[in-house]
């Protein structure tokens, strides 16, 4: 049974699925580049070749989180030394509190017009001119006693922060098909574990130090991740190349309007990431006033919870790669529901629930977003790098959205009013899901179809068996060995027996 809505389709973007190239993809030659940037020698073992593909083990994946860790840092070391920026350079906390935003709206300029590069250029390259960048920027912040040039510094740094994600869409293309969802939640697990480390250390040395030690240290671990870069990231051809930058970000919009998974998934995101933020921006008011009337360094603390949560997602990223991604979003976002209930019930009246609340939620959240960014990403190999970039654009908006509306739900209303919305937009990412089905065609806005089947390697197996049907010739087809009553096999003992 087949209940479908079709989307139009828009010609000018591409309707592969995975397997299928995407828009034109390079055929690398075996003349492929042993320079970076014409000429900085690239080991020989990083050498692109089409005969030997390389190899995504361990130890590249968890570079990959490493890199992912200490260069989303960037953005969030300044939010626990704003006071000491106020008092280092001399102006109110009215004129300082704009670091932040500086630094976001420089990551979300980066996400929409650096992060499509991936599509476009060689990986490698822009990895390591990002990083490079990013560290001289931060020279700058560590040494300027001027506060305009600073703020113009912060932008920038956002602007040059998107490393990570370049290296998910990557990570997607190098990982195999069974493996990719371990590999999507390495990548992300250091992502998030960036933000959690970022705050820790930068209130830790900014309370004992002062503020420009924060940047030093950055500075050096950013050098630590440009070697280890150039010594373990592989080079990787260029997609897309009869492509130019305009037809990328013009296709990227394109798949924001017209690809219903993309649709679906961005509004999933948006909701989701608000609560996530609403969450953890709130937890300080909450915490901080009554009944608890924790000092700073108690909420602080809670972080940790967080942390732990969060270094078990690639253990939810086995879990995903049996799964079809449908039903690890299901799993997710119910879990999620769970326990955003529990805080709405005591979060305000017992702290273990919101122990318990922190733990989960990471989790949850987690596993959700690895989900979504791999169904999504399997969409079309040529265009990772564009659909991560929505999605990652998504993720933004919901943060902005989470940290504005949460923060006046709960001045006003008080903290179980802003539970209550946040557990009514989980409500909302389940409906959005089941509007389509685990199997529903891609190219339909909702609707369900193919069946309920929840493993990854059984739908794969009907795959190929469709496949392999499809490529065998009508002729050699066995026919079924029941028959209608009355009805005639066509064969040639048969048509021999009636003449006989």
């Amino acid at each position: 049974m087949l209940i479908t809505f079709p989307a139009m389709r828009s010609p000018m973007v591409s309707s592969t699925t995975e397997g299928e190239a995407g828009a034109p993809s390079p055929a690398p030659s075996s003349d492929a580049p042993s320079t970076d940037f014409g000429i900085l020698p690239i080991p020989e073992r990083l050498q692109y070749d089409p005969d030997k593909p390389f190899h995504f083990g361990l130890v590249l994946n968890l570079s990959f989180g490493f890199a992912s860790t200490f260069t989303v840092a960037n953005l969030y070391y300044c939010q626990p030394l704003l006071i000491e920026f106020s008092q280092s350079f001399d102006v109110t906390y009215d004129q300082i509190s704009l670091i932040p935003t500086l630094i976001q709206a420089g990551y979300a300029t980066g996400l929409l017009l650096i992060s499509p590069l991936g599509d476009l250029v060689r990986r490698r390259q822009l990895i390591l001119l990002l990083v490079l960048v990013s560290t001289m920027l931060t020279i700058g912040l560590g040494i300027t006693p001027n506060l305009r040039v600073f703020e113009a510094l912060c932008f920038l740094i956002g602007v040059s922060s998107v490393t990570p994600q370049i290296l998910m869409p990557l990570a997607a293309d190098l990982a195999t098909p069974e493996r990719r969802a371990s590999a999507l939640s390495v990548v992300l697990s250091g992502l998030m574990l960036g933000i959690l480390i970022a705050r820790v250390l930068a209130g830790i040395i900014g309370n004992f130090n002062t503020w420009r030690i924060v940047y030093y240290m950055a500075i050096g671990v950013q050098c630590l991740v440009l070697v280890g870069a150039y010594f373990v990231l592989p080079d990787y051809p260029a997609k897309n190349r009869d492509l130019t930058y305009l037809n990328i970000l013009y296709t990227m919009a394109k798949y924001a309007v017209t690809e219903p998974l993309v649709i679906q998934t961005a509004l999933i995101n948006i909701a989701s990431s608000a609560c996530f933020t609403s969450f953890w921006v709130t937890l300080t008011f909450l915490l901080g006033g009554p009944p608890y009337y924790y000092s700073t360094l108690a909420i602080g603390l809670f972080g940790l919870v967080g942390m732990f949560g969060v270094l078990l997602g690639p253990f939810a990223g086995r879990l995903i790669d049996n799964l079809v991604p449908w039903y690890a979003t299901l799993v997710a976002t119910f879990v999620l529901l769970v326990f955003q209930s529990v805080q709405t019930a005591a979060g305000g009246i017992n702290v273990s629930a919101v122990i318990i609340a922190c733990f989960g939620l990471d989790v949850a959240r987690q596993m959700q977003q690895v989900s979504l960014s791999t169904a999504v990403l399997s969409i079309s190999s040529a265009a990772r790098a564009r659909l991560n970039a929505i999605l990652i654009l998504s993720l933004f908006i919901g943060q902005v959205m989470g940290t504005s509306v949460g923060t006046q739900v709960f001045v006003q209303h008080g903290w179980r009013a802003c539970s209550l919305l946040m557990l009514a937009l989980y409500a909302f990412q389940l409906g959005m899901l089941v509007l389509r089905g685990p199997h529903c065609p891609r190219n339909y806005w909702f609707g369900w179809a193919g069946g309920f089947e929840a493993r990854k390697s059984v739908v794969e197996a009907w795959k190929r068996d469709d496949t392999s049907k499809a490529a065998t010739p009508i002729d050699q087809l066995q026919p079924p060995e029941k028959m209608e009553e009355g009805s005639v096999r066509h064969t040639k003992s048969g048509n021999a027996a009636n003449g006989a």
